[in-house]
């Protein structure tokens, strides 16, 4: 009950926005570029604990030309990268590298480990599925017929199942959880099969109080059953075409959501500027495949044609339970954003490698990316890179809410007028030629 008051809290402040207005005087770039090359190194060598110094080096080389390019080209993250050998030595080594990396297992968790920091018991968990339309590649390993949500058409390609932690502070999405996979795989069961991997492994790294947010797709009994035998909160949309038990009948649940006009009130601005006034209710009821669990259905009326309907596990005497699940759901908005800034930002879909392994290692080292200009923005106001970042990005209205856009044209434009690449700061430094004596004194001179 505290910790859901606190999670009640935690939703309902309100959030500082960037209204301030700051000026720097950048006289020399190479400054700014030398402590986003260190920042990155760190970064990097923290989560390559416990792997060889050749997989840190090509980690550290990979985060940087991501970043750096703006792009998932192995041809552009090496020329990013600026090196003294050939262009195409430079792609054939991080091919090769990209193929033979077995240790993504080990960097997932070390990476977990770092981004500890902006993890509570507070933190949401969004659930949510997305596609890599590949229709110009039909000779990739494992290739399969998918739905691409871009054109509303099936294409080849591949699926993708992510999850996605919020930060305390700006709500800024950070991956905890990527898998790229095919139906074509040797393996492969089914893609509910690849969503209750992905909830054992959140089960493993976070507390059951970490509240899991789904949308409408994943409203099935296989996961409720498991959810709900875990005793994990969860937070999950309702199809119009479920049934529940209510006052111990069974009845569709659009019947009963249309039964109720609204007790609360939330007023809050749509993406695209609309104000909306939605009115919600809370309703108790229980799932037919557990009908010993007690729920709470949470129907929000003034979105659409239809109610939104939410059925949730949380329970609280506070009256604002209802809007805070509403509040908690509109939030599962920011995996959206991230998987758009993934492909569109970085370009994830244009990349150029054929194998599933290589495919899945990419897909984690971008995420991996992603994670580190995250880490970073939490804390926008207060570090001065960052800030440096941002203001060099030139933005047209401000600074937005979401900034990783800002931060990723700064680290584009810096890179840009550096022209030096991670290398020398990877190069051990070189012994020393100059003679050394030993001291007088260890010296024993004959009688």
């Amino acid at each position: 009950m505290k910790i859901l008051e606190e999670v009640i809290y935690w939703v309902c402040k309100n959030q500082a926005e960037i209204s301030q207005e700051r000026t720097f005087t950048m006289k020399n770039h190479s400054i700014l570029g030398n402590n986003v090359k260190r920042g990155i190194l760190r970064f990097s060598e923290r989560i390559s604990k416990g792997l060889t110094r050749p997989e840190f080096k090509f980690i550290a080389q990979m985060l940087y030309g991501i970043l750096s390019a703006q792009s998932c080209h192995l041809s552009k993250i090496g020329r990013a990268l600026h090196e003294k050998c050939s262009l195409k030595k430079t792609i054939d080594r991080l091919s090769r590298n990209l193929g033979s990396f077995t240790q993504g297992g080990r960097l997932l968790e070390n990476y977990l480990e770092k981004i500890k920091g902006v993890i509570s018991d507070k933190t949401l968990l969004l659930f949510d599925g997305s596609d890599i339309a590949k229709p110009c590649s039909p000779t990739m390993e494992y290739i399969s017929k998918v739905y691409d949500g871009s054109t509303g058409e099936v294409a080849e390609g591949y699926l993708t199942l992510g999850v996605t932690a919020l930060t305390p502070d700006r709500k800024m999405p950070i991956c905890v959880y990527t898998r790229v996979y095919s139906a074509s795989e040797p393996g492969f069961i089914s893609e509910d099969d690849e969503v209750l991997k992905a909830l054992d492994f959140v089960a493993v790294h976070f507390k059951k109080r970490n509240i899991r947010v789904f949308d409408r797709g994943y409203d099935a009994n296989i996961y409720y059953e498991r959810l709900i035998d875990r005793s994990e909160a969860f937070v999950i949309r309702a199809k119009k075409n479920r049934d529940v038990l209510c006052n111990g009948k069974r009845i569709n649940i659009l019947a009963l959501a249309k039964r109720f006009k609204g007790k609360y009130s939330l007023k809050f601005r749509k993406k695209n500027g609309m104000a909306a006034d939605c009115k919600i209710s809370i309703v108790p009821v229980k799932l037919p495949c557990r009908p010993e669990k007690d729920l709470n259905l949470v129907v929000c009326s003034g979105l659409g044609k239809d109610p939104l309907m939410l059925l949730t596990s949380l329970k609280s005497d506070d009256k604002r339970l209802s809007v805070v699940i509403m509040k908690v759901y509109l939030l599962r908005w920011r995996i959206e954003e991230f998987y758009r800034f993934k492909k569109q930002q970085l370009d994830f879909e244009g990349f150029r490698v054929r194998s599933i392994q290589s495919i899945r290692n990419l897909d984690l080292l971008v995420t991996i990316a992603i994670g580190w200009i995250g880490l970073i923005s939490e804390k926008c106001d207060e570090r001065v890179m960052v800030m440096e970042l941002v203001h060099i990005s030139r933005r047209i209205y401000g600074t937005p809410k979401f900034v990783f856009y800002a931060i990723a044209d700064g680290l584009f434009f810096l890179a840009a007028r550096v022209g030096l690449g991670i290398a020398h700061m990877l190069c051990k430094k070189p012994k020393s030629k100059q003679l050394s004596f030993w001291p007088v004194s260890e010296f024993h001179c004959a009688p």
